[in-house]
């Protein structure tokens, strides 16, 4: 009979103050003469492993700050001025269809796909932009919005925004009026640097900038349920800057398919999650 011996393995959310996050992983050990002391009980977020499903091409000079799956095709939003904007594009060869440029003085962010259009995000310039979903010419957009925009996705309440903060905002897709705010725990912890998300089965997804990790937020409380792996991914990745990061997930709801893939990256990856047993302490 064999004793549980627990390996803790630093997160990289070396940011994350008061606490260093780090990963707790749970393998049998060698047998011990004296009786280990019972453990805790576990109640934080489920970490899970990326298993890689298919790769496919991506421009590595798109610089990645929205990715959405609809009718068939990948819709990405990319940033940098005068570089930024919102494409259509083919999963199995990378290549751009319909693209349609964002005003050279603003930093494109996240997208998200709200009814017949596409909505997407400026960084500092206080701009939201519309597009038709079908073509992606310009379809309006508002002025003066008083926060950063950083990722953005759709659920049955709202928008739900991000701004690099440990808060969510929930926003009325016609006004963009803040219907209420969310603010996001891992381990009871606030956790920063929320960046591109996606809605997938009542959970919101969110890349942690400058992280290896995702993370599935519970909307209601803002309790952070998961943590995804992808470090094995993110190191295979030749990294051209300190950008070259993580950052843009899709989600395939019919065919049930998950994407990811990273600012200026030369690949998208479908991947699949495998539970594991490591937790996050």
């Amino acid at each position: 009979m064999t004793h549980r011996a627990i390996l803790f393995i630093a997160a990289a959310f070396t940011w994350l103050t008061p606490a260093v996050v780090t990963v707790a992983i749970a393998q049998d050990a060698a047998p011990s003469a004296e009786r280990a002391p019972a453990l805790e009980v576990y109640s934080g977020p489920a970490v899970y492993r990326a298993e890689i499903v298919a790769t496919y091409p991506h421009d590595t000079a798109a610089f990645t700050q929205g990715l959405v799956w609809h009718d068939g095709h990948l819709f990405e939003s990319t940033g940098q001025e005068g570089q930024s904007e919102v494409r259509k594009v083919d999963l199995e060869t990378g290549k751009v269809l319909t693209r349609s440029a964002i005003p050279a003085d603003q930093f494109g962010e996240g997208l998200a796909l709200s009814g017949r259009e596409f909505i997407s995000l400026t960084w500092r310039n206080g701009v939201i932009h519309r597009w038709n979903a079908r073509t992606l010419k310009p379809a309006g957009s508002k002025d003066g919005v008083p926060f950063e925009g950083w990722g953005l996705t759709t659920s049955d309440e709202g928008l739900i925004h991000s701004d690099g903060t440990a808060t969510l905002r929930v926003l009325d897709p016609e006004s963009f009026e803040v219907l209420r705010m969310v603010p996001v725990t891992l381990n009871g912890q606030p956790l920063p640097n929320l960046n591109e998300l996606e809605m997938i089965d009542g959970l919101v997804y969110a890349n942690v900038w400058q992280s290896p990790f995702i993370v599935a937020i519970d909307p209601a409380d803002g309790v952070i349920k998961r943590l995804i792996d992808l470090r094995a991914i993110v190191d295979s990745i030749p990294m051209t800057d300190r950008d070259t990061v993580l950052n843009g997930i899709a989600w395939d709801p019919k065919k049930r398919r998950l994407f990811v893939t990273g600012k200026r990256w030369p690949s998208l990856f479908e991947i699949n999650l495998v539970e594991t047993e490591a937790q996050v302490r």
